[in-house]
């Protein structure tokens, strides 16, 4: 009897072939499936009836932008996790409410005054929510910003500081990770904490290579800081074994354990881990930046909680102000990698913009407005973060649905729909529907949970006609590709469909 595991593959196999056959040929005729909607409705049925997914819960609606005509629809009205899908909704409200042209902001100020070349006193950063301090935006160089600051403050004539470096993260709470999020995701860099102060996503860089000197494996880090302590548990093992790399943070600490194989001469690997209070951590990296650029430093890197007396702004001086990209470049990163650390710092930043405190409370009740707004019934939703890492966060398809329609009829569609994966190009559906009709015709979130996997956003038909379409499951226990290759498969017969 065939086994489960070769069962599950042979499926795989079999669904991958038929995506690809529907689209092998160059005969006109062939490429559209000349149909009516009822006999697409009936093609959605034999998709989703698929016996894999007997005891998981399918949601699904498909609506023309054109017509309003419903192609298909089931549980549309339902809850489900949406897992990443959650990312469509803080961007769309990032979008309305902070505009396509918003840069986030961060304040530099001295506490003190300047003597000469000498700032007599402290140095404060005050954040306000930019996630984009990093090496994303800058070439590769996790330095650059910092590196820009330094070069600010020698402009400024100042070549020493006897205070301290303190960083502000107190326009946002203190609620760092998200409700409901799984404690044994907390070392990965999809779990990075949220503050208003930040520095290369809350994560160090981990470069692990195969040192031919002492054939063991060599463990560097990016940045090179003395932040986080690293042990080095890996074990070489033979070509024909497994490289399996793995980190671990201990809670409430930066030690940090890397454990695993790898396999002897092997490629470098780099992985992330996250880091235990991203504000000092951020102050540690800039006081380093600044020591290299020849700033003679007095005092030492500080979480703003860690100083006697609350910082009072009147009597400081503002020494220079540094601006992110636009917002529709970074929700480009949101929504194609489906990052995490930027999706809450989005939502908390619209709560600081709207109500003066970046909390997700404050973000989700400021985007509840425009949800209203999309037509939706926003008390028959609920939202707990922003990127959809928790499983608390439940929504329907017909929310989902409702969102997209009114994007596409507003005057931020460009913004929104150029930060969506496309299908077989790029983002997290760069080898999704690839080779196929559907490559460049299929704009779309992913989402994915473990037993959770979702797909929403645009294809256009075989008459070029836009369609609307979200399609959730929930509590399957098969492997994740039977569930992508359901959803791909969908989206081969919408772009392939044309009506009579």
């Amino acid at each position: 009897m065939i086994n489960k595991f070769l069962y599950y593959l042979i499926v795989i196999n079999i669904v991958t072939v038929s995506l690809f056959s529907q689209n092998s040929s160059s005969d006109t005729t062939r490429k559209f499936s000349y149909s009516t909607i009822p006999e697409f409705w009936s093609q959605m049925e034999d998709i989703f009836n698929d016996p894999n997914f007997s005891n998981a819960n399918w949601g699904v609606l498909i609506q023309s932008l054109e017509t309003g005509e419903y192609f298909y629809k089931r549980n549309e009205d339902k809850l489900f996790i949406p897992a990443s899908n959650l990312k469509l909704f803080t961007t769309s409200a990032g979008l309305f409410l902070l505009g396509a042209d918003y840069r986030f902001s961060t304040n530099v100020y001295m506490k003190g005054y300047i003597d000469g070349s000498v700032l007599k006193g402290d140095l404060v950063i005050q954040g306000r929510g930019d996630p984009t301090i990093s090496s994303r935006f800058y070439n590769n160089d996790m330095y650059r910003v910092y590196s820009a600051w330094a070069d600010s403050l020698l402009e400024l004539g100042i070549d020493e500081i006897t205070g301290n470096i303190i960083g502000d993260d107190n326009l946002f709470d203190d609620k760092n990770l998200g409700e409901g999020w799984a404690w044994d995701y907390e070392s990965y860099w999809y779990s990075a904490p949220s503050g208003a102060v930040s520095f290369n996503d809350n994560t160090v860089d981990i470069i692990i290579t195969f040192d031919n000197e002492t054939q063991k494996a060599k463990i560097s880090i990016l940045p090179d800081s003395r932040y986080i302590i690293v042990k080095n548990n890996i074990t070489v093992v033979p070509q024909d074994s497994l490289t399996s790399i793995d980190v671990y943070r201990e809670r409430g600490t930066n030690f940090v354990s890397v454990h695993g194989t790898l396999k002897i001469n092997s490629d470098t690997i780099k992985t992330f881990v996250t880091v235990n209070n991203p504000t000092q951590y951020s102050m540690v990296v800039l006081s380093e930046v600044l020591k290299r650029r020849g700033i003679t430093i007095g005092g030492f890197p500080m979480d703003v909680d860690d100083i006697a007396k609350p910082l009072e702004y009147s009597g400081m001086q503002k020494l220079f102000s540094f601006n992110s990209p636009q917002l529709k470049e970074i929700i480009k990163v949101v929504n194609k990698n489906s990052q995490n650390f930027y999706a809450e710092q989005l939502l908390k930043t619209i709560g600081l913009e709207t109500y003066n405190y970046g909390s997700i409370e404050n973000g989700v009740k400021a985007a509840e407005r425009v949800f209203q707004e999309m037509g939706i019934n926003t008390e028959n939703m609920i939202i707990v973060d922003g990127s959809g890492l928790s499983r608390l966060n439940l929504i329907t398809p017909r929310h989902i649905i409702s969102l997209l329609s009114y994007m596409y009829k507003s005057k931020y569609f460009i913004s929104f729909f150029n930060s969506l994966p496309i299908a077989g190009v790029d983002g997290t559906l760069g080898m999704r529907m690839k080779n196929t009709k559907a490559e460049n015709k299929v704009r779309a979130k992913t989402g994915y949970l473990e037993a959770v996997r979702s797909l929403s956003g645009y294809a256009f038909t075989g008459d070029n006609e836009p369609v609307v379409f979200s399609i959730l499951v929930n509590n399957f226990n098969v492997p994740v590709k039977l569930a992508e290759n359901l959803q791909d498969l969908v989206c081969l017969r919408l772009v392939n469909f044309k009506r009579k």
